[in-house]
């Protein structure tokens, strides 16, 4: 079992016999992470990996690849509907309740901007509506032996959607096989446009390093709860290769970016870099609230 603060590397770098950089030295802001090359068996990096806590709207990406495996016609018009119950956080929305846009283009919406109504539309939409779609959510996570994982609602809303950072590692690569996630979850900008009534709204990602001449990033989903912190998943192109990075709960909107910067770094010089003394308080004042948490539940075990 993975302890708090752990990081755990295992030689496979590429298959070759050369060993990774050694991931004790990788300063991290985020309190769990993975990373990991998409096509080896075992992370590089797991930090306080195996523990499910509230994962926000990074359950967007389970809300896209049920709808896209569901075989429903992406081009389908969708009518918006309201939603049927209170959210337990802030949902607003400039999408105009009654009125219709593919369902292709919604989940483009909610990956690349997190809009919430769009997911909530989505899978409202569904066949057997809302509460099949949420069974299809856990139903695939079980299926991709996500045994860390439960899913409440289809747009992170709520902080009943929980994961470990390894469940989400096999999410990303689950993801990564559709063609259409890749594509809608990296969009830069998306001027939707609706009908019934005729408007048009313009939406931006919310990972900013889609928009970096820098960064390769092909897939992608932010996150953001108070009971969450910041996170951030995406595959992207390091060292010549696909990696997973799954990064959750860390202090201040740009920490994930910070962690990604510093994972980049890591992977081609071994440097571990720093953290910026807010956010490395933060991630010590909430390892040690797990840490704690993990030794009372071993304590009632035993």
């Amino acid at each position: 079992m993975e302890r708090l603060l752990a990081l755990l590397v295992l030689l496979v770098w590429g298959g070759a016999a050369a060993a990774a950089p050694d991931p004790g030295k990788l300063q991290l802001a985020s309190v769990h992470a993975v990373v990991a090359s998409l096509d080896a068996d075992a992370p590089l990096v797991a930090k306080n990996a195996d523990r499910p806590v509230p994962i926000a709207s990074l359950t967007k990406l389970m809300t896209a690849l049920v709808a896209v495996e569901s075989g429903e016609p992406l081009d389908e018009w969708l009518t918006v509907v309201k939603r049927s119950r209170k959210t337990p956080n802030n949902a607003y929305s400039r999408i105009r309740i009654d009125s219709q846009l593919q369902r292709g283009e919604l989940l483009r919406l909610a990956l690349m901007s997190s809009e919430n109504l769009a997911a909530h539309v989505v899978a409202s939409h569904h066949p057997g509506g809302r509460e099949a779609f949420i069974a299809a959510m856990n139903a695939k996570a079980e299926a991709l032996g996500m045994s860390q994982s439960r899913f409440v609602d289809p747009s992170g809303l709520s902080p009943g959607n929980r994961a470990s950072a390894l469940d989400l590692l096999k999410l990303l690569k689950a993801a990564y096989a559709h063609p259409e996630i890749r594509e809608y979850s990296t969009s830069r900008y998306r001027s939707a446009r609706f009908r019934k009534p005729r408007y048009r709204l313009g939406y931006g990602n919310t990972n900013p390093l889609v928009s970096s001449s820098r960064w390769d990033v092909q897939l992608t989903k932010t996150g953001y709860l108070t009971e969450a912190g910041r996170c951030l998943a995406m595959v992207v192109e390091l060292e010549d290769r696909p990696m997973a990075v799954v990064l959750l709960d860390s202090f201040g909107s740009r920490s994930p970016v910070g962690d990604a910067g510093r994972i980049r770094r890591w992977l081609a010089t071994g440097a571990g870099g720093t953290v910026a003394p807010l956010a490395a308080r933060y991630e010590r004042e909430r390892s040690a609230a797990y840490q704690q948490a993990r030794a009372e539940e071993d304590e009632a075990v035993r």
